[in-house]
């Protein structure tokens, strides 16, 4: 990847994807999260994505893809530890297969620029009727969020942990916040994105030359004032806090556990996190998944992930209602063995393998790279290669899994079960 700043904030990264008959360009858009406009942040990209100032209408936006050989447009805001992510992305064949010759490169430069520094306005604002469309779509998706018991468990867990932080504001906003939210509103905390955001244009498999120029055409007039990112932190160690929530209808409890590092994990034990979370939840050679799941029973699925950017690992199962205190137990002692115990070599050998596949997949979509190389750029330090990565994760030993685990202390566990539920705590 070639990587240069364009200007304050700005910069232009290139990967090379020839080897593909598809192109993809990309705007990411980093700035601190913030509660006061966080309702806002969630709604800004379901009004980007009904098109732009030469594209107002969907129904036109959608022909207008079609017609470039169907291409994908997408707008999307997710959350990085503090910090929130806008991006813009659009991806379509190369030029070289274009039937006619077209520059489809320009034009799909100018629909993500369209999209990202045009959008469609009615009297200086965004328009109200599409606002209003959006309001309620992301009112309902907020609505529904209990309806997925495994994600509303999580978030539940989550928002325990976090509490005020800057890590616990809402990435989908706040539904009391919504009705009131205005077109002039969401104008406002869209230009202060503008002016403030870093901007990461990712190009693969197309020319950045032509969407250099239309990305300074687009930016010209914006007064850029590039703010600091948030970066990164870890809530503290602390007694073990455990909640149960009891509601209808549930006949599969789930339960989430969140462990804290009580410090951000380094750029540099990354390859360190991987295997650790292989090992102990991540593949279906963890020892959760073997020894939990397999051997003993006590759940339908028990999986481990990991922030390292925010030293948070979280543990979630789906369980029966009776069994939760006894999955909690056995889910500890696991991470337990793992820290002191042994580590058998067919184990760590077997982790390992599955997860050098998946850094060799990564080369096999467009999606799959970019995505590698920008949280690459997002955790700071060296950007390197999913085979420098590879190289690193081969040189990593039991003993440095042991230590990166046994920073973790267990935070948090949510359960939500039913009312017949027995348990009192998790």
């Amino acid at each position: 990847m070639e990587r240069i700043m364009l200007a304050p904030g700005v910069y232009l990264n290139t990967i090379e994807a020839q080897k593909f008959n598809r192109c993809r360009i990309s705007l990411h858009f980093r700035f601190p999260a913030s509660r006061a406009r966080a309702t806002a942040h969630a709604l800004l990209p379901l009004v980007l994505d009904r098109g732009y100032a030469d594209c107002p209408d969907m129904t036109e936006l959608s022909r207008r893809l079609a017609a470039l050989y169907g291409a994908d447009l997408s707008v999307n805001l997710i959350a990085n530890g503090a910090d929130r992510i806008l991006s813009v992305s659009i991806s379509g064949i190369r030029d070289a297969f274009a039937l006619d010759g077209e520059d489809l490169t320009a034009q799909y430069a100018a629909i993500a620029l369209g999209v990202a520094f045009r959008p469609y306005l009615v009297d200086g604002c965004f328009d109200p009727e599409a606002v209003e469309i959006e309001k309620d779509k992301l009112k309902k998706r907020l609505q529904a969020e209990i309806n997925d018991k495994r994600l509303y468990c999580i978030r539940q867990a989550r928002r325990k942990f976090y509490g005020d932080a800057p890590e616990g504001i809402e990435r989908d906003g706040y539904l009391e916040e919504v009705p009131g939210l205005t077109p002039a509103e969401l104008y406002e905390s869209y230009q202060e994105i503008l002016r403030t955001a870093t901007l990461d244009v990712m190009v693969l498999g197309a020319d950045p030359a032509a969407i250099c120029v239309q990305l300074e055409q687009a930016m010209a007039g914006i007064e850029r004032a590039p703010a600091a990112l948030a970066g990164f932190t870890a809530q503290p160690r602390a007694l073990p806090r455990h909640f149960v929530e009891k509601l209808p209808g549930v006949t599969q409890a789930k339960l989430c556990m969140l462990f804290t590092s009580a410090a951000p994990l380094e750029v540099e034990e990354i390859d360190v996190c991987r295997l650790a979370m292989s090992l102990f939840g991540g593949s279906d050679r963890s020892r959760l998944f073997l020894n939990v799941r397999e051997k003993q029973s006590l759940c339908y699925y028990c999986g481990s992930s990991l922030q390292s950017a925010v030293g948070c690992m979280t543990v979630d199962s789906g369980v029966e209602p009776d069994k939760a205190e006894e999955a909690q137990a056995a889910i500890l002692a696991e991470l337990d063995r793992l820290c002191a115990g042994p580590i058998e070599e067919e184990e760590l050998e077997d982790c390992r393998r599955g997860l050098l596949n998946g850094l060799e997949s990564l080369a096999d979509s467009l999606s799959g790279l970019e995505n590698w190389y920008y949280m690459e750029i997002c955790r700071g330090g060296e950007v390197r290669t999913p085979a420098q990565s590879a190289a690193r994760l081969r040189a990593v030993t039991r003993e440095q899994v042991r230590a990166l685990l046994a920073r973790f202390s267990f935070s948090v566990a949510y359960l939500v079960t039913s009312p017949e539920g027995g348990a009192d705590h998790a």
